[in-house]
């Protein structure tokens, strides 16, 4: 306790690391004032009691920051971003001029993110579009009139744009990643109500249960901690060289290679297919089909949270997933040549294809471990619900998980702006 309250102070001490963290702060204030200015025309009591019975719209309120339960103008959040940003990856794997602007450095970057921002604005409507035909068919909306419609989906939309440029000012101006400390803020803003109706609703809860769930959620934090920064070491040698009398390279030293690659996004993927039977059943609730209606019935029910057969394929569907991301981003093409390209090289290995296969062989091994974690991860809730019989405690593996990941990052940047700030002292 004595290393953490010195490294506080030396963080507060700081006048511009204390500015950071001010204006941080100042911004989460913000964010959370404009989450309560409610969209008009929308029966918000209602849509919360529709957010408690489904597990879909749970998950895409944990990436609206907690404001669509309130459908408040930033109901559907950063989700267009996240969109955007998913589908301009890929578009960098798969068109050459992307790619290569990716690699020009920090121009390049700024370019693909001002893309990633025009693209969102469609992305936002058409998410704004939907989440408004859900509620219509839910009968909460309260008007019908045209003109109020538009007027609501250039609030969502221009809301959803502002949460995105006080994402990005805290990236610039604050501690941390912008994005991600949205979600974050709208994970931990539930957490206190969660634990509030899981003590005074649930009839289940004794201290014993009480204690259990304290020691299962220590040693699962401790596992997300463990799995989020293992490593497999790969060595790496780089080829001497000899320029006159000197002597250059020769160095020895290692390629970390991360044990989970892809991170939650293969739960958010999983998760959305996976629920899609019972989010279908709702859309067609009025059809007058009983054949169709009994066939969605029994898909909706199979994929229940609570029956095996929705833990079963949502585990399998997470690995599938988590071995797709792991393909995507990781290249080991790119990096056998950025390696040879460099003078450096696996001891053992030839340059070129034979590392190029060594490293697709390591990360297919490891990705074992993480695919496997990230599948306990995801049905550990509905096990969780299974042996304690509590069902209002929402925070769920998929949300302590995103809270673990941003904590450890931001900590990360934190130690690394007060070491620059050490040094800056011998300047």
């Amino acid at each position: 306790m004595s290393r953490v309250g010195a490294w506080l102070q030396t963080l507060w001490s700081s006048k511009a690391l204390r500015n950071k963290l001010l204006f941080t702060a100042a911004i989460f204030a913000l964010f959370r004032f404009l989450g309560h200015i409610p969209v008009p025309a929308v029966d918000v009591f209602r849509l919360k009691s529709l957010f408690a019975q489904s597990q879909l719209l749970g998950m895409i309120d944990i990436f609206s920051g907690g404001t669509l339960a309130n459908f408040s103008v930033m109901a559907i959040g950063i989700n267009p971003y996240i969109t955007s940003s998913i589908i301009m990856q890929l578009a960098t794997l798969l068109f050459p001029k992307l790619k290569e602007l990716s690699k020009e450095g920090e121009a390049g970057r700024e370019l693909i993110n001002q893309y990633t921002r025009l693209l969102t604005v469609p992305i936002a409507v058409v998410q704004s579009v939907s989440v408004l035909l859900i509620l219509n068919n839910q009968q909460l909306i309260q008007t019908q009139d045209p003109l109020k419609i538009v007027a609501m989906i250039a609030s969502l939309v221009a809301g959803s744009m502002v949460l995105i440029w006080l994402g990005e000012l805290v990236t610039l101006y604050g501690i941390g990643n912008g994005v991600s400390l949205v979600i974050f803020a709208g994970i931990v803003g539930r957490l206190p109500l969660s634990i509030v109706q899981t003590v005074l609703v649930s009839q289940a809860v004794n201290t014993a249960m009480i204690a259990l769930i304290g020691i299962m959620g220590f040693l699962v934090i401790y596992a997300m901690v463990f799995m989020n920064e293992a490593i497999r070491k790969v060595t790496i040698q780089y080829a001497r060289r000899i320029r006159g009398s000197r002597t250059y390279g020769g160095q020895s030293t290692y390629l970390p290679l991360r044990i989970n690659q892809a991170g939650v996004l293969p739960i958010i993927f999983a998760v959305s297919l996976l629920l899609v039977p019972s989010f279908v059943a709702r859309l067609i609730q009025q059809v007058p089909n009983p054949g169709l209606l009994a066939i969605v019935t029994a898909l909706s029910s199979w994929f229940a949270p609570t029956h095996p057969i929705y833990s079963i394929t949502y585990f399998f569907l997470v690995v599938l997933f988590t071995y797709f991301s792991t393909a995507v981003f990781f290249n080991p093409h790119d990096l056998a040549e950025d390696l040879k390209k460099s003078g450096a090289f696996i001891p053992g290995i030839r340059p070129g294809k034979p590392t190029e296969l060594h490293l697709t062989y390591v990360i297919t091994r490891i990705t074992i471990a993480g695919a496997t974690f990230l599948g306990i991860v995801a049905v550990l809730p509905s096990i969780a619900q299974q042996f304690t019989g509590i069902s209002t405690l929402t925070v769920g593996g998929t949300g302590l998980l995103i809270v673990v990941s941003v904590v450890l990052e931001t900590a990360k940047q934190l130690q690394s702006q007060i070491v620059a700030q050490n040094y800056d002292k011998f300047i």
